[in-house]
This record gives structure tokens, C-alpha cells and sequence, in this order.
């Protein structure tokens, strides 16, 4: 099988994928350089959960609870993984922070989501060092975090060995421009392998595109099909706390701060994960008004902030949707068949890293012949209806 883009996404099918026996090739030039790179890797569906996204919620619960199983069978050490097992407080300064952050709170409850209000005093016996603009404070106890990069590396790793016997497992770093298809002329036929773009093909009997935003660019995707997925850049900053072995902070800090969202993520190694706008302004450098506004923020909420150097900023591209979902699945020609030997798997947007191990599960059902039904609100042409539509608005009557 090939599996087409390198990112978390990716690099977690091609791994399952290679776990039962399959050979595998995955085709990205720069694995795990896109925005799992700058991914602040929390494992918080909880935290995540946000109004009008409830078809995203099952998914995100149940990929988290399969991440210990996940890391413990890539890696036995947690550490390897950078897999932290801390809480998140969700925290605002002012009125309209705490009215926000009560009325998500209401809806964590009707969703029946485990989150503990708090006083200001006891957030602060927590975490000492909150600043004093901190007013309202909820504690999530089932978040997790996990560093991608670490992660990332790991599963490159674990593809790039050498196996024993007939199974080839392995990374090719060039990239795909196209899909090949059993009848060239019709793309709606099965799907056979990939086109790169150094003029040579790769075969395989399946071809998952898990390319983020490269997956709408691809040449031969079936005929009138369009993968609405659309680049939402975001800025992250990476801080060096003074000492590794005392962090600033022992849970991931989420807050609203004058209505703005930011988030403070202690990493292991002694870096602290300040994050992220949300731009759509096509602009791929880092936004200095966002490096602005998120040192701003980060500051009234851990003062301590202003001390620390500043060690990376990075912009990428996340792949948005028009539901925030993500694209997976198999596409479905017009007689309502799935065209065979093409899995889409992108268009994660803020939640591929947590999505990740239950993504690449669904792939391997769907491999093996086991759709799961649970899932059916993410198949990737379920937005056909508005080209539809579209074309019909402009149609000439």
C-alpha cells in the first residue's frame, strides 16, 4: 500500500498499516515538517471540545483513550514519546472570560465531560505562579499531552528500519503529483498507484491520501470532486524555562484572556509551548502581531513569562474544513459505490495529532473491509452536494 503525506496522520497508518504485515510505502520530500511540526501535541478532547462541533466529540474521546495502548506499542517508555500524563486548567481574566468559560462549562455538562470549576485560590495552590488577572478557573482532569515532534521521530524511525523477510516498509522523499488509475481516462476506475514528481510511479493495491492541503492539489482524484480543505495558519512560540526539572507549570494552562484564546503547554524537556493564532491571511511567515498577542497574553497569564528566552517562532498551515471535521474515508462514485484502492485521510485541522491513532485504525478497517459506520460523518465527499448546488445556481435556465 502507499500512503501519500508524512505528517502525524500519515506516519501513524503507514506505522499501523506495517504492524499487520502490509508492505508499505510512504511518499512525502519532508516528513513531519508541516503542522505537526509546530503542533503543541494536547491530548484534550475535553478542553477541545467547542460549540456546534458535537459530531467531532466521540472521535476525539475515543482517540484519546486509545493513546496510551498507541505509545506503549511504539514506544514502552513514555518518555521516548514525550507522552506526559498532566492535567489542563482552563482559566480567563476578565468578566467576559469567566462568562464564556461558564457558559462552555454548561455545555461540558450536558455533554456529561468531567470538568471541576475551581476558586482562584485553589488554581493558584495548583499552579503558584498563574499571574494575579487570573479570575475564574476549571480543571480538566482527563487531558494528556504528547510532544509530536518526539513522536514523529519515532515512527520515522520505526518505518525507516530494515525488515527481515519479504515485508518492505519504507520512506520515499519525493512528492506525489498524481493519482494513476486502472482506466487512465476514467478517474472514477480503481486507483493503482502514484505518479511523483520525478516522473516515476510507485504501485499499490491501496493509495491513502493523508497530504493535508497537498490532497486538493493531486492530479486524478475522481471525476467533479473537489477536497474542500483550505489553509488556517497559526503562530507558535517555544520558550526555555530555567530549569527542566522544576517547570513553571505542571498542567497545561488554557485560557480566554479578553476573549482571545492561548494556550501554555510544559514540555518534558524543559520548553514551554506558547500557542496559536488562527489567521486566514494566506500569509505562510510568522505573523509578528501574533508573536505579539500571544507573548502579550501569555504574560498577564504566568508573568514569569517575560523572563524566558524566546527560542523558536513558527507559522504553519492547519487544513480547515467547512465543518472543522476531518476528510476520511473512501469516495463514492455517482452509482453510489466506493471506488476502490483510494482512502482519504486528511483536513484534521486543530486535531490531527489527538485524532491520530483512531484515524489510522478507521484506515485499516476500511482496508481489511470493516467500515465503521460510527464514523460515516466524516466520509470525504459529503460536501458534494454543495458543488451541487453551486453548479446548479450558475447554470443558465
Amino acid at each position: 500500500m502507499i500512503v501519500v503525506g508524512g505528517g502525524i496522520i500519515g506516519l501513524s497508518i503507514a506505522w499501523r498499516a506495517a504492524q499487520t504485515g502490509r508492505s508499505v510505502r510512504l511518499i512525502d520530500p519532508a516528513p513531519a515538517r508541516g503542522a505537526t511540526f509546530a503542533a503543541a501535541g494536547m491530548l484534550a478532547p475535553v478542553s477541545e471540545y467547542h460549540h456546534q462541533e458535537d459530531a467531532l466529540l466521540p472521535a476525539m474521546r475515543e482517540s484519546a483513550a486509545r493513546y496510551p495502548e498507541f505509545v506503549r506499542a511504539l514506544a514502552p517508555a513514555d518518555e521516548v514519546a514525550g507522552y506526559l500524563r498532566n492535567e489542563t486548567l482552563l482559566v480567563g481574566v476578565d468578566h467576559g472570560d469567566r462568562q464564556a468559560l461558564a457558559d462552555l462549562h454548561t455545555a461540558h455538562r450536558r455533554a456529561e465531560l468531567a470538568v471541576e470549576p475551581l476558586t482562584t485560590r485553589e488554581a493558584r495552590t495548583r499552579e503558584p505562579l498563574l499571574g494575579p488577572r487570573v479570575t475564574s478557573a476549571y480543571r480538566v482532569p482527563g487531558d494528556h499531552q504528547i510532544d509530536p515532534r518526539m513522536l514523529t521521530a519515532r515512527l520515522i524511525d520505526e518505518l525507516t528500519r530494515t525488515v527481515a523477510g519479504s515485508r518492505r516498509v519504507g520512506i520515499v522523499r519525493v512528492q506525489a503529483v498524481a493519482l494513476l488509475h486502472d482506466d487512465p481516462s476514467d478517474h472514477d476506475s480503481p486507483v493503482t498507484g502514484v505518479r511523483l514528481a520525478d516522473g516515476t510511479t510507485v504501485a499499490g493495491a491501496e493509495v491513502v491520501l493523508a497530504n493535508s492541503l497537498g490532497a486538493r492539489k493531486i492530479d486524478g482524484l475522481p471525476d467533479g470532486l473537489e477536497l474542500p480543505v483550505r489553509p488556517v495558519f497559526g503562530d507558535i512560540l517555544r520558550l526555555r524555562m530555567p530549569d527542566p526539572t522544576r517547570p513553571l507549570l505542571g498542567t497545561t494552562v488554557r485560557a480566554l484572556v479578553h476573549g482571545e484564546s492561548v494556550y501554555l503547554v510544559p514540555r518534558a524537556d524543559g520548553t514551554l509551548v506558547v500557542g496559536a493564532t488562527h489567521r486566514e491571511d494566506g500569509l505562510e511567515a510568522v505573523s509578528a502581531g501574533g508573536v505579539h498577542r500571544l507573548l502579550h497574553n501569555a504574560q498577564l497569564l504566568l508573568p514569569t513569562v517575560a523572563e524566558l528566552p524566546l527560542v523558536e517562532a513558527t507559522a504553519r498551515a492547519r487544513p480547515g474544513t467547512p465543518d472543522n471535521a476531518p476528510l476520511l474515508g473512501r469516495i463514492r462514485r455517482r452509482d453510489g459505490a466506493a471506488i476502490s484502492g483510494l482512502v482519504v485521510a486528511t483536513g484534521f485541522f486543530r486535531h490531527g495529532v489527538l485524532l491520530a491513532p483512531l484515524a489510522a485504525d478507521i484506515v485499516l478497517g476500511l482496508l481489511d473491509g470493516y467500515p465503521d459506520p460510527r464514523w460515516d460523518a466524516f466520509l470525504p465527499d459529503r460536501f458534494a452536494h454543495l458543488r451541487a448546488d453551486l453548479t446548479a445556481e450558475r447554470t443558465p435556465r
